[in-house]
């Protein structure tokens, strides 16, 4: 009996230890179980949690536009005086007076030279938004005066107002469109200014043909301008207002309000902190004109008045003035070689436009001045086998379609778009003022000399003088200037100003 109960206790011990056990792997099984659960919920939220994406470009793409209208004007002024100067003289009683006629197209420069010396404070001093309308106003004034004078002091002072419009209107933009742009698009959009001047310049030149037909048509060329300008300063006031103008001045709320309408309510809290990182506390302070020529900002206000003394040294301007010559001597009408400077200006900019963004603004410009280099070497052959027949006069002509296309691909659109970019947010209009300013200096020194070196040097030696500057701008380039292709602004300038 003793045997038995022993051997049933026995027997209970076995099956309970066997099903504790059972019950301790099931219960851990179960753990585990829910562990992998837990897991793979927390994969799949953080699948599901959307990545960060770029704000739509549909936003602040019509404000861009408006912004491009000063430079369609700042174009469409360059060349308007072009066709039709040889009836303003006749008209107004100066036939004949080269000094007269040559006053009526560098007035212009002088104007501009005043208009982008004093850009940068007037876009600090009421914004950026008014500084466009600013800049219409004269440009409209201006119109008027040239349209409707009997006098050629009349045409003079008309010029004058305009050049103020023409010099104070593209460092305003340049500004603006990098300020309100999406950092992905932004040198697609930085393209646009480019290609809203060649775009005026074919709309002056459009204009102007029925000139030598219709008496006292010139006067319209002046009229039709007005009305671009008027509805710049109009339109204006529907646009935002550039935030990181409204942040330097302490209107945070308002520039949040902007980032809104600009990039969409998403964005607005990045954008805003984005701000905050370069917020040295300095930005409400007075910048001085000797901060920007030595000290802490000397390098990049160097960069940038480089970058445009670079790009008029390189001949572009003399290239425009000679471009007539060069195709009535290859036996070309003077306004069918307009229309392929015209086109060759267009396509580059366009091509430039799709590319901004994609391979960046260095590689761009690196290759704009080599490809310039090498288009001044047909210059120099065409002009050292000038006598040998037609084939030197085609490949002049080739010469100087490929210099403009290539010019258009980076040399041209590049510096308005970069100098803003690089330039911390405290000196940014002061800046470009400077270097813009730098810019007519330059041109109106190439304008004025050019035919006099080119009679006294001749074009060989001038055109290897040229291609010397296009290889010291590839040089200059490759050392000094840094790619922003994709960068916040904010990120651009932490990198090349680091806080103190």
């Amino acid at each position: 009996m003793r045997g038995r109960q022993r051997e049933a206790y026995s027997m209970y011990k076995r099956l309970s230890s066997r099903d504790y056990t059972n019950t301790v792997d099931m219960e851990a099984k179960e753990l585990i179980d829910a562990i992998d659960v837990e897991e793979n919920s927390a994969l799949l939220q953080k699948s599901t949690v959307p990545e960060p994406t770029n704000p739509s470009w549909r936003l602040s793409f019509p404000h861009v536009v408006v912004a491009t209208l000063s430079s369609f004007l700042f174009g469409y002024h360059l060349g308007v005086v072009n066709e039709p100067l040889e009836s303003i003289s006749k008209d107004l009683g100066f036939k004949g007076n080269t000094l007269a006629e040559g006053l009526v197209v560098s007035t212009c420069l002088g104007g501009a030279f005043v208009g982008s010396l004093f850009s940068g404070w007037v876009a600090d001093g009421v914004g950026r938004r008014r500084a466009f309308q600013l800049c219409a106003l004269p440009m409209i004034i201006g119109a008027v005066m040239s349209a409707s004078t009997k006098t050629l002091a009349g045409m003079l002072l008309g010029r004058l107002f305009v050049g103020t419009g023409m010099g104070l209107g593209p460092p305003v933009a340049s500004l603006y469109v990098t300020e309100v742009s999406p950092a992905f698009v932004r040198g697609t959009y930085g393209s646009l200014i480019q290609i809203a001047t060649c775009l005026g310049l074919m709309g002056a030149l459009f204009v102007g043909i029925p000139v030598k037909e219709i008496v006292g048509w010139w006067r319209v060329c002046f009229w039709v301008s007005t009305i671009p300008a008027a509805i710049l300063a109009l339109a204006m006031v529907f646009c935002a207002e550039s935030p990181h103008w409204l942040h330097k001045q302490g209107r945070t709320y308002e520039a949040e309000a902007e980032f809104e309408r600009l990039l969409g309510g998403s964005h607005v809290k990045t954008a805003m902190a984005e701000l905050a990182k370069s917020d040295r506390g300095d930005d409400t302070d007075t910048v001085r004109l000797s901060e920007l020529l030595y000290g802490r900002h000397f390098r990049v206000v160097f960069i940038g008045s480089t970058l445009f003394a670079l790009q008029q040294l390189s001949g572009i301007n003399a290239v425009f003035y000679f471009s007539s010559t060069v195709f009535k001597s290859a036996g070309v009408p003077s306004g069918l070689a307009n229309a392929f400077i015209g086109i060759a200006n267009l396509s580059g900019s366009i091509v430039a436009m799709v590319l901004m963004d994609k391979v960046g603004r260095k590689l761009l410009l690196l290759w704009s001045f080599f490809g310039m280099a090498i288009s001044m070497s047909l210059q120099v052959a065409a002009a050292s086998f000038y006598s040998s027949g037609s084939g030197s006069l085609y490949l002049s002509v080739g010469g100087m379609l490929m210099f403009v296309l290539t010019f258009a691909l980076g040399a041209g659109p590049v510096p308005g778009l970069l100098l803003p970019e690089i330039f911390p947010s405290r000196i940014r209009a002061k800046a470009m003022a400077v270097c813009m300013s730098v810019h007519w200096v330059i041109n109106f020194f190439v304008g004025l000399l050019f035919l006099q070196l080119l009679e006294q040097l001749g074009p060989r030696l001038l055109y290897s003088i040229f291609g010397t500057f296009c290889m010291l701008a590839v040089v200059f380039v490759k050392r000094n200037v840094v790619e922003t292709k994709g960068k916040s602004l904010q990120e651009i300038e932490i990198a090349l100003l680091p806080q103190e």
